[in-house]
């Protein structure tokens, strides 16, 4: 019996311990507010967020701007190396818009139907969607271009290549490359051209391609020429060996690419799965979306299953993100 008591006593300490404690803050809580009051307390919790935010406002502040004139410095800076021309006054507009304006707008479309509590929640989650999409957009654009760049690497090596053989010297040859090549090659070439003819160095100027547009193609072009109009040498052959590797580089990345595009396949039907089913038990019960939408367990379910997606999706994307 007393083996029986000591065991039971031994499982039931940590609870009463937990319940003594809970007890013991709710009475100095009470204290505390007998003591001061309710304003008193108030004011001492707006003394402490104070000095929190007196003593970390320069990071309040740099985050503050890195999240709204930083974002549109940020999408201007890519604009200018992808040669396209924005007001800057229309950044801002666009920016506004696709993060405020498309939030108040799901907001208010939702609320006429009635549900204010959904309204919100929609209305924050856009907001927060449309506020953090555009860096990514504009990074995924700039990784595009710089694709098709890598790719018109080849054709313009060898055009090079060619043009010295023919006996034209370096500048002279990377203009025949901007008068046969598209856009963006044709771009960067250009702007390296005109560099050039307003008395940048040669070798100066490549160096700012290399700079403004990084890939491993650049580098490998920019520091052969930079060595060989130093030291002397065949810049045609070292041309012809840039072109094999850069050709079969390109072959490797393009059939990765293909198994990509499968994983990313499976990701995005995974990902619609659950709001496929959804829809699927929804058209067959009239009671499934106002219980899943119109109560707040509803919406927080929903919400954890988004998370859930969410993070399967970028586990996903991570696995298959294969660098060459």
């Amino acid at each position: 019996m007393n083996k029986i008591l000591l065991l039971f006593s031994f499982y039931l300490f940590p609870f009463l311990n937990a319940f003594s404690q809970e007890q013991k803050k709710q009475r100095d809580v009470s204290l505390l507010l007998d003591v001061l009051g309710a304003n008193g307390v108030l004011a001492i919790i707006a003394a402490m967020v104070f000095f929190y935010t007196y003593i970390n406002s320069v990071k309040i502040f740099s985050w503050i701007d890195n999240q709204t004139y930083g974002t549109r410095d940020y999408i201007l800076r890519k604009f200018e190396i992808m040669f396209i021309e924005v007001d800057p006054h229309k950044i801002t507009l666009g920016l506004l818009f696709m993060s405020f304006g498309m939030g108040f707008l799901t907001f208010f479309v939702i609320s006429l139907m009635g549900n204010f509590l959904l309204a919100t929640v929609a209305g924050i989650i856009v907001l927060i969607i449309g506020w953090k999409t555009p860096k990514p957009a504009v990074d995924f654009f700039e990784n595009r271009r710089k694709k098709k760049y890598s790719i018109q690497m080849v054709d313009s090596l060898n055009l090079l290549a060619n043009g010295i053989r023919a006996g034209l010297t370096m500048p002279q040859a990377i203009g025949m490359v901007v008068d046969e090549m598209p856009a963006p090659i044709s771009q960067e070439f250009n702007l390296v051209l005109q560099q050039a003819k307003i008395g940048v160095p040669l070798e100066e100027a490549l160096d700012n391609l290399k700079k403004r547009l990084y890939t491993e193609d650049n580098e490998m072009f920019v520091t052969s020429v930079n060595i060989l109009r130093e030291t002397g040498g065949n810049l045609a052959e070292t041309f012809d060996t840039i072109v094999q590797v850069i050709r079969e580089r390109v072959r490797l990345q393009m059939k990765i690419d293909t198994y990509v595009s499968s994983g990313k396949i499976q990701a995005y039907i995974i990902g619609a799965m659950p709001f496929l089913m959804m829809l699927m038990f929804g058209s067959g019960d009239p009671e499934y979306f106002p219980l899943l939408f119109g109560t707040f367990l509803g919406i927080v379910i929903f919400l954890v299953i988004c998370g859930m997606v969410a993070l399967g999706m970028w586990v996903i994307l991570k696995i298959i993100d294969i660098k060459v």
